[in-house]
């Protein structure tokens, strides 16, 4: 079992000025991000309103990207995404793009998903959901 992060984890922690620390959840595994939370974070970095916050943005999503496991959208985790998006439009009950890739990964790769975000991630079934609370 492990942790996959959404990008609202790190965008309020980057926001707070807070260090990143897996620490208080490290009884569940190894902590790591789905490709699509990288590209998340780095379209931030490019959508930064001045040249310092961009910089600043730019170190604190690189030192992430450096340091955390990047888990790829693999066949595999196509084919989760797939049952998870025919499954949930069966149901009326569609979640974002983006969160639906991050949830086939953790789906996967049997994690739980931390986020900020959990009324569109507790749609899907089977799913832990860990709520980073304020």
């Amino acid at each position: 079992m492990g942790l996959i992060i959404d990008t609202n984890v790190f965008v309020r922690w980057e926001r707070a000025g807070q260090e990143i620390d897996f620490s208080p959840w490290q009884h569940r595994g190894d902590a790591a991000i789905s490709v699509i939370t990288a590209s998340e974070l780095l379209v931030g970095v490019h959508r930064a309103d001045t040249e310092a916050r961009r910089q600043k943005r730019s170190a604190f999503v690189e030192a992430i990207l450096s340091q955390i496991p990047i888990f790829d959208f693999t066949m595999e985790v196509a084919r989760v995404h797939a049952e998870l998006f025919a499954l949930l439009t069966a149901r009326g009950e569609l979640v974002g793009a983006h969160d639906l890739i991050i949830a086939a990964t953790a789906k996967h790769y049997t994690s739980a998903v931390m986020t900020t975000n959990t009324a569109d991630f507790a749609r899907i079934p089977g799913l832990e959901v860990i709520e980073l609370e304020a």
